[in-house]
């Protein structure tokens, strides 16, 4: 029965190394704005697509608030090299339609783990299980294995991210609409390569430092455990 225990455990900690993942991205797309700006002037993008920052970021909230389901369309007017116009064509409209489809699909993922998660714990509450010794072990051992397998992932596409970018896409999409023009299409200019490489650092960072947190006490708890039971026994 405690291996059973145990594997629901594990499936908790994954449950919740994915939501904390799935936030994370939440966080640096959607709850830090002055990030796109910083982003913006670093590579230069209002020259790049001849706009100001201002209006470049009026559309970058417009684009968040399409992702999230908190509008329609992606019909944005702004001001390009001094003529209005609308900001994204065709092809862009409908790329960001399948990119909306995987945003919202990941906030599904999210609440899915969240109940698992509570499952977890529901059963193993059912099953008797000793929590408090339980948990500590499970978590710690499949929080680190879930960061070893994310930081293995992330050192793979550190070699070459332009190809694992190619292939992340070519998973995702059943398309060719994210091959996007810089002559024709602004939106592939307003997130260049290295905005990408850059963001995913960022989520890297902000996954990274609850992951640590938890870890680390849920080890504490562990060696409070077994040193309990030493002194006990």
């Amino acid at each position: 029965m405690k291996y059973i225990h145990y594997c629901l455990g594990i499936v908790f900690a994954f449950c919740l190394m994915t939501v904390l993942l799935i936030t994370s991205v939440e966080a640096v797309t959607y709850w830090t704005p002055g990030y796109y700006e910083k982003e913006y002037a670093r590579y230069q993008v209002t020259e790049v697509v001849s706009m100001e920052m201002e209006d470049l970021l009026d559309v970058t909230r417009e684009m968040m608030a399409y992702l999230r389901g908190r509008r329609d369309d992606l019909h944005v007017p702004t001001v390009v090299d001094g003529h209005p116009r609308e900001f994204f064509n065709d092809r862009e409209i409908a790329h960001m339609e399948d990119v909306r489809g995987l945003f919202l699909g990941g906030l599904m993922v999210r609440r899915i783990c969240i109940a698992a998660a509570l499952m977890c714990l529901l059963l193993l509450v059912l099953l008797k299980a000793r929590i408090r010794r339980v948990l500590p072990g499970a978590v710690c051992g499949g929080t680190g294995l879930f960061f070893a397998l994310i930081c293995g992932l992330a050192a793979l596409i550190s070699t070459d991210f332009t190809r694992y970018f190619i292939i992340f896409h070519q998973i995702f999409f059943d398309n060719d609409l994210w091959i996007l023009d810089p002559e024709t299409d602004l939106l592939i200019n307003i997130v260049p390569e290295p905005f990408f490489m850059d963001t995913a650092g960022r989520i890297a960072l902000v996954f990274a430092i609850p992951v640590l947190i938890i870890f680390l006490l849920c080890l504490f708890l562990l060696l409070r455990n077994r040193k309990a039971g030493t002194d006990g026994a």
